[in-house]
């Protein structure tokens, strides 16, 4: 809770509070042993209210200056109906939109109850669904998106469909489409993280967290599903890697990153890296030539001031400005976990936040 938001309740409640013991006492004639009693009543009374006040929920701390929301792992940004919408990981899989004003609204989760397949493949799982992202294909929206537990590759990623964003309307409604890929013990990579693009009629998938880095593999674009049972093709390694997203620019490949630990609040390690490749299948390069499967990266965005552990990068393009989404730490909100959105420029060929 913000600081902001605590004091002004904890004034609130002592002047109401205070009026109403004043109020008592200019109408009450009682024993001194009574008004002792009558005291340390009000005393609990203040006492329990501030206590209440500090513990309402996160969705009503808002700054008022502040349009973004608490998020964590936010999707790409798209836009319906004249409005930008974004997916983040929670319960159900948490679905927001831009009001007119530049604030986010929470809409009620995608998933209300969920398909049954993911007990069986996912038994460990707690229900908050990770990392969505999204895409549209000819005439429905493509949700991916990750059913997983912590410190575990026994994951899968799983796709919902629908024709539209909105909830009011009356084509709003998802489909389950089961398991993209899934990963087990031996596997070498854990699949979850997706990030999903569309590049000359070919649809694909990169993925990938921690265990031996990030993959790629090709889907059917008609289906969303996987094309084939080839091997995942490997695109980077670090011992702390996820968050994948490929942006084409300029004729490259663009493969952002993230490095580092996340979801620690202020302790988070997160930062973003970057490598580029002629095509999408890689090699692809940090600014210093290494391959990012050797351990390359340049750095794009690390923690900055109160902006700690930077992560799940995917770009915005709104009225051809460009913007990097991503979620942050927040260390002046005791690191809770917010959405941000910077410009996003381009200088000798790597992008360049303002």
């Amino acid at each position: 809770m913000t600081t902001d938001v605590v004091s002004g309740k904890r004034i609130l409640t002592t002047l109401v509070v205070m009026g109403i013991s004043e109020g008592l006492r200019s109408i009450v004639t009682v024993s001194e042993t009574s008004q002792r009693l009558m005291r340390f009543s009000l005393m609990l009374l203040r006492i329990f209210l501030v206590v209440i006040a500090a513990a309402l929920p996160l969705a009503a701390q808002f700054r008022a200056d502040d349009p973004y929301p608490r998020i964590h792992d936010p999707s790409t940004v798209v836009t319906e109906g004249g409005e930008a919408w974004c997916l983040s990981t929670g319960v159900g899989i948490h679905l927001l939109h831009r009001e007119a004003d530049g604030r986010w609204k929470r809409e009620a989760p995608l998933y209300r109850e969920y398909p049954a397949w993911h007990k069986v493949e996912v038994p460990e799982n707690k229900e908050h669904l990770w990392a969505p992202d999204i895409i549209r294909l000819k005439d429905k929206w493509f949700i991916y998106y990750s059913v997983s537990s912590f410190g575990s590759n026994h994951s899968a990623i799983g796709l919902v469909t629908g024709k539209t964003l909105d909830p009011k309307s009356k084509d709003y409604g998802w489909k389950d489409e089961g398991v993209v890929i899934r990963s087990r013990r031996p596997d070498r990579f854990n699949a979850i993280d997706p990030a999903v693009i569309l590049d000359e009629g070919k649809l694909w998938m990169s993925y990938g967290s921690f265990w031996e880095g990030i993959f790629l593999i090709e889907l059917n674009p008609d289906t969303g599903l996987r094309k084939s049972d080839d091997a995942p093709l490997k695109l980077a390694m670090n011992p702390e890697i996820e968050a994948p997203f490929i942006h084409k620019h300029d004729g490259w490949y663009y493969l952002f990153v993230n490095w580092g630990k996340c979801c620690r609040g202020v302790d988070s390690t997160y930062e973003i890296r970057v490598g580029r490749s002629k095509t999408i299948t890689g090699p692809y390069l940090d600014k210093d030539g290494t391959d990012m499967k050797d351990g390359g990266g340049s750095v794009f965005l690390g923690t900055q001031e109160r902006f700690i552990g930077p992560g799940h990068a995917s770009i915005f393009n709104e009225k051809g400005k460009e913007w990097l989404v991503h979620h942050y730490y927040d260390k002046d909100r005791r690191g809770r976990s917010d959405l941000r959105m910077l410009p996003l420029t381009w200088k000798d060929g790597w992008p360049v936040v303002e």
